[in-house]
């Protein structure tokens, strides 16, 4: 199966080592967003550039795209690939918008073809351990996730810009998309923002986004996301609260919490998670396996984060109607 690659960031030399490690499939083409950056992507994987992404498209040779790029590009690229008649896979977020988003499954229905959003968190340790252990916790009542990242100096990159990376929920999708995977539908969703502004620029030196998510279940959970230069300590810890227990995980440790005994819960590696997706998408497509994820999922959790981004326009409340 011929592949080709649109970004040379650290998803796409993931991708890359998994497309040419596996006698399936073989890596064709890139086209990349930094010419420097993907003339170095070339040299170290042995492939040719093509010219821009909208050729790397129409390359008769290739039977995939994986786009892991700019957020903004991922609507565009994925919908002429599908033209094209390729297979596509993204890197989360399918698009910036809903519209976008039902467009491109639309479009894949017609078209036959696959269209897989990576969402790696569902196959990593974390979550699965909290589905093993989920059970244990009985009804679960709140949630609270918070994902807080420093960086300094923060460079004019794609990521903090906020065009190019898009709502901070949006292009952070996994941590909405990890909670509805749990908890289910979403009723009710009430979103705050603030960004630190780089002056006359779309640029932005730090961001912190939070929302409060109402499950159709009635359980509540707060989301808690923010990066840049007003941060000095990283935290990313996960809790859910339920009426027989509660599970704790901070970074890669977890844990199950019943009164005074604390039973530490096995968490295994992060690691060859883009592999172990790259493989799962060349079952599907050659052997008829199925996948862990279908791109509506996918798409429901990009209707609640722009139902948060509504939220932060308006001040208010937004409600969800049910899918």
């Amino acid at each position: 199966m011929g592949v080709g690659i649109v970004g040379t960031g650290y998803a796409a030399k993931r991708r890359a080592e998994a497309i040419q490690g596996d006698e399936r499939s073989h890596l064709v083409t890139v086209s990349g967003y930094s010419r420097a950056n993907t003339e170095a992507f070339c040299q170290e994987y042995q492939i040719s550039a093509a010219p821009s992404w909208q050729a790397l498209v129409e390359h008769p040779q290739l039977d995939l795209v994986i786009i892991a790029t700019v957020n903004q590009d991922h609507a565009p690229i994925a919908q002429k690939a599908l033209e094209a008649g390729k297979h596509v896979v993204l890197e989360y977020p399918l698009a910036l918008s809903p519209q976008d988003g039902q467009t491109l499954l639309a479009l894949a229905d017609k078209q036959g073809k696959l269209l897989h959003v990576e969402h790696i968190e569902l196959l990593g340790g974390v979550h699965q351990a909290l589905g093993q252990a989920l059970g244990q916790i009985g009804e679960v009542s709140y949630g609270r996730y918070i994902t807080i990242t420093p960086q300094r100096p923060v460079s004019q990159r794609w990521t903090y810009h906020k065009s190019l990376f898009g709502f901070p929920f949006t292009a952070a999708l996994s941590r909405i998309h990890r909670l509805t995977d749990i908890l289910g539908e979403v009723a009710t969703v009430t979103g705050t923002l603030r960004y630190w502004d780089v002056p006359e620029s779309e640029y932005f030196r730090a961001c912190l986004a939070t929302a409060q998510l109402e499950f159709r279940n009635g359980a509540i959970a707060d989301l808690v996301y923010g990066k840049g230069e007003t941060f000095w300590h990283s935290t990313r810890t996960l809790e859910l609260h339920g009426d027989q227990g509660t599970l704790l995980f901070v970074r890669e440790r977890g844990k199950l919490i019943q009164g005074e005994q604390e039973t530490p819960l096995e968490v295994s590696s992060r690691r060859g998670l883009f592999q172990q997706d790259t493989q799962l998408v060349l079952d599907y497509l050659l052997d008829h396996k199925p996948l862990y994820v279908h791109p509506s999922q996918s798409y429901y959790a990009l209707l609640v984060a722009d139902a948060i981004r509504r939220s932060v326009e308006t001040g208010e409340k937004v409600t969800l109607a049910p899918s």
